[in-house]
């Protein structure tokens, strides 16, 4: 059996780590706020786009304060313009609906699926694969608050009272929509792939 814990890179950090460049923030978050934008837009040239305005944002507006806040700051323009995206979105589906917004030759996989080396078979190493699939897809069919809401309390650890001020919500709110997503992500690991939680 697996545990849903052990399906997802979870790299948390503490709230007192303070970073002494914003640089070395920078580096350190690159990849997991580019895999939040990628699950929440689905093409990686935006996911790139979106990475890239919201570090610039950082940097240029919020540079001068104190590395413990670059963090929540980071993720809290980070959900903004991913939020910004979906609705430009929703405005050109409405202005070009006859166009449609995915690229069909865009194969790019969401994430490098490489079997770990401690597998015992290669069956374990397929199914782990699978899971791993079906977690990140059911991630991407979430509704956009679910998604961010989950993605900050689980990949990032963020606190929720964190994640409340970077979604810029209700304390509340982040536990009904963590809740949520995790009741969805549940059911799929029970349903498909018969692993109790």
């Amino acid at each position: 059996m697996t545990s849903a814990a052990t399906m997802f890179d979870n790299h948390t950090t503490s709230d007192q780590e303070v970073f002494d460049s914003l640089d070395a923030f920078l580096a350190y978050i690159e990849k997991r706020a580019y895999r939040m934008a990628l699950l929440a837009v689905g093409q990686h040239a935006d996911a790139i786009d979106i990475l890239q305005d919201a570090m610039m944002k950082l940097v240029t507006n919020y540079g001068d304060r104190p590395g413990n806040e670059w963090r929540p700051l980071f993720y809290r323009i980070l959900n903004n313009r991913i939020t910004d995206w979906h609705r430009q979105q929703k405005s050109r589906s409405r202005l070009f609906f006859w166009r449609t917004t995915k690229n069909e030759d865009d194969s790019d996989e969401l994430c490098e699926q490489v079997p770990d080396e401690k597998m015992d078979a290669p069956a374990q190493a397929l199914n782990k694969v699978i899971q791993q699939q079906d977690m990140l897809q059911t991630i991407e069919k979430l509704p956009l608050k679910q998604q961010q809401c989950f993605l900050l309390r689980s990949w990032e650890g963020l606190s929720v009272a964190e994640t409340a001020d970077i979604m810029g919500c209700s304390q509340g709110s982040v536990k009904t929509h963590f809740f949520r997503a995790v009741q969805k992500l549940k059911a799929v690991l029970e349903e498909q792939h018969d692993i109790v939680i």
